[in-house]
C-alpha cells in the first residue's frame, strides 16, 4: 500500500466511513432425540418470533447424544432436548449442564410421583410423557390374545414370542422404563420381571420407533412404548392402539442448557419459547399431540391423564433420578448381557420352564416341582445382587462402549463377571429343567401336550 493510500485509509477509518463487515449471525444449536415432526413446528414458530436467530437441530438417539456430549463432540451445542429425564440427571452429575431458572407455567411440582423440574435447577420439564403398551388389535384377535393391562401381564406365557422392545442401551425411553420398574419393585423383583419379559420377546429393535412400526406391520403384537410415538398421525397410528397400564409411569420430557453453550442468550430465548403459552399450546396441536406441563394449554372440558386421580407407578414414592444416573450404564450392561445378546437361549429356557410348569398341573410331582422352582430362581436371579449396589463407586465410572470396542480395564473385568454369572445361572436353570423333564416324561408327559412344541431343554 502506498503512503498516500495508507493516509487516506487512516483518515476514513477515523471518521468511521469504512463499510462495516456483516454482523455475526445469531444462532442456537439444539441436540434432540425428537423426530422432525416434533421439532420442526417449534423451529418454525421460534424463527417467526426471532427471525434474527438461526436454529440448528442435531438429531441423535438419547444414548448417542449422551455419549457425544460427554466426549465433547458437540462444542457448538447449546441445548439438550429429550424425553428421558434420567439422561438429564446423568449430564447434571457430570457437571455438563448450566443453571436454568424455572419459568412460570402453572405446572404442579410433581406429577404421579415424578418431579416436573430438576430440584437443583439444571433442567426443566416442558411436556409429560406417558409410558405404556402399544398393541395391534388385529394381531391379538387373530391369536386369541387378550390386551395386556399391566406390566406383569407381559411375563405371561401366552405372550411368548409376541413382544417387541428396544434395548435400554439404545433407547432412553426403554432405559427409563427398565429403571422405573427396578425402583418401584426393587432390584431383585424388578430384574425377575424383566427376565421373564425378556423370555417372551420376539425381537429387539434398533430404535424406539421400530417398536411401533413392528407392531403396525404385524412382526409382533405388543410393544413397550411412549404415548407420542403411537399418536403421530401416521398410518401406524391408525393400525396401533395405546394403553396406559394400571400402574402408569408419567415422566417429564425436559430441556436443558449445556454448560459449554456458546450462545447462552439465544439458548435461554429458546427455552423461554418452549415454556411460553404459545409453545405449550403448540404441543397440543394434532401434528405434535403431546401433553403440555401447563394446565392452561388444555381446554375447559379436558382432563389430562397425568392430572387425573389415576394412581401412578410412583404414587407412593418418588422416582430417584440420582439413583438412576449412578447406575445408568450398569443397568444397560446387565440388560444387554442377560437379554439382548442371549435372546434366543434366554427365550428357549423360559419356554421350556413355561411348558413344564403347565405340564406339572396335569402331572403333579413334588420333585419335578422343586426342580422347576430351582430353574425359575436361576432364570430370575440378577447377575449383580442388590447387596453389591452398596458399593456404588464400583459402578459409577462405567461408560458406553460400542460393541466390539474394548472397554476400560476395570469395566472389562466387571462385564466379564456379569457374563460369567449369567452363564452360570443359565447352566443351573438348564440342569434343573433337564431333571424336571426326566421326572415329567416318566409320568407320561409327551413334551408338547401343553401346546409348546420343542419344550425340552
Amino acid at each position: 500500500m502506498s503512503r498516500r493510500a495508507l493516509c487516506l485509509w487512516l483518515a476514513l477509518s477515523a471518521f468511521g466511513w469504512l463499510a462495516a463487515g456483516p454482523a455475526q449471525a445469531r444462532r442456537v444449536q439444539v441436540v434432540t432425540s425428537f423426530p422432525p415432526s416434533f421439532f420442526e413446528p417449534f423451529r418454525v414458530a421460534f424463527r417467526a418470533r426471532h427471525p434474527d436467530i438461526a436454529v440448528e437441530i442435531v438429531q441423535r438417539k438419547t444414548t448417542a447424544a449422551l455419549a457425544d456430549i460427554h466426549a465433547q463432540k458437540r462444542p457448538e451445542a447449546d441445548l439438550f432436548w429429550a424425553s428421558a429425564p434420567d439422561a438429564f440427571e446423568l449430564l447434571k452429575q457430570a457437571g455438563l449442564l448450566a443453571p436454568l431458572q424455572a419459568r412460570p407455567t402453572g405446572a404442579p411440582e410433581s406429577i404421579a410421583g415424578y418431579p416436573v423440574n430438576d430440584p437443583a435447577g439444571r433442567y426443566l420439564g416442558f411436556a409429560i410423557s406417558g409410558y405404556g403398551l402399544v398393541y395391534n388389535p388385529g394381531y391379538l384377535s387373530a391369536r386369541n390374545l387378550p390386551v395386556p393391562r399391566n406390566w406383569s401381564d407381559l411375563a405371561a406365557p401366552a405372550y411368548a414370542g409376541h413382544i417387541g422392545l428396544t434395548s435400554p442401551a439404545r433407547s432412553g425411553t426403554t432405559h427409563l422404563m427398565v429403571e422405573a420398574l427396578l425402583q418401584s419393585l426393587g432390584w431383585e423383583r424388578g430384574w425377575a420381571l424383566w427376565s421373564a419379559i425378556g423370555g417372551n420377546l420376539a425381537t429387539l429393535t434398533a430404535r424406539s420407533f421400530g417398536v411401533t412400526t413392528g407392531v403396525a406391520r404385524g412382526r409382533f403384537g405388543i410393544g413397550i412404548s411412549i404415548d407420542f410415538l403411537t399418536d403421530s398421525g401416521t398410518g401406524e397410528a391408525e393400525t396401533n392402539r395405546f394403553v396406559l397400564p394400571e400402574e402408569t409411569l408419567f415422566a417429564p420430557a425436559s430441556i436443558a442448557r449445556l454448560a459449554t453453550s456458546p450462545n447462552p442468550k439465544e439458548a435461554e430465548l429458546f427455552v423461554d419459547f418452549v415454556l411460553s403459552p404459545e409453545g405449550q399450546r403448540l404441543l397440543r396441536e394434532p401434528r405434535i399431540g403431546r401433553l403440555a406441563v401447563s394446565p392452561a394449554a388444555y381446554g375447559p372440558n379436558e382432563t389430562p391423564p397425568h392430572l387425573s386421580e389415576t394412581a401412578g407407578l410412583f404414587s407412593k414414592t418418588r422416582f430417584d433420578a440420582g439413583l438412576s444416573a449412578s447406575r445408568y450404564e450398569l443397568v444397560n450392561i446387565i440388560f444387554d448381557e442377560w437379554i439382548t445378546f442371549r435372546r434366543a437361549e434366554h427365550a428357549r429356557l423360559w419356554r421350556s420352564l413355561q411348558a413344564m410348569e403347565a405340564a406339572l398341573l396335569r402331572h403333579p410331582d413334588e420333585q419335578a416341582a422343586q426342580f422347576l422352582t430351582q430353574a425359575r430362581t436361576a432364570l430370575t436371579r440378577p447377575p449383580v445382587a442388590a447387596a453389591q449396589l452398596e458399593q456404588p463407586e464400583r459402578f459409577r465410572n462405567l461408560v458406553r462402549v460400542p460393541r466390539g470396542v474394548a472397554p476400560p480395564e476395570a469395566q472389562a473385568k466387571l462385564e466379564a463377571e456379569i457374563r460369567a454369572a449369567i452363564a452360570g445361572h443359565a447352566a443351573e436353570a438348564a440342569d434343573a429343567l433337564r431333571r424336571a423333564t426326566e421326572r415329567l416324561v416318566g409320568l407320561g408327559w409327551a413334551g408338547a401336550e401343553d401346546g409348546l412344541a420343542g419344550a425340552r431343554p
